[in-house]
């Protein structure tokens, strides 16, 4: 795991910037939308993880 928490802090945000990005670019009437959409979600709670462990 990272132990320097400068670059678990900008692993952390990037990570949640790009859930963001996946869930908002995602279409809704399409099966291509529900995965991106489930892929967002997955890193955005990678993302937090990272930045909530000690």
């Amino acid at each position: 795991m990272i132990k320097n928490p400068r670059s678990k802090r900008i692993l952390s945000i990037s990570l949640l910037v790009l859930g963001g990005v996946l869930i908002f670019l995602a279409p809704e009437n399409a099966w291509i939308g529900t995965i991106l959409l489930v892929l967002g979600l997955g890193v955005e709670i990678a993302g937090l993880v990272i930045g909530h462990r000690k």
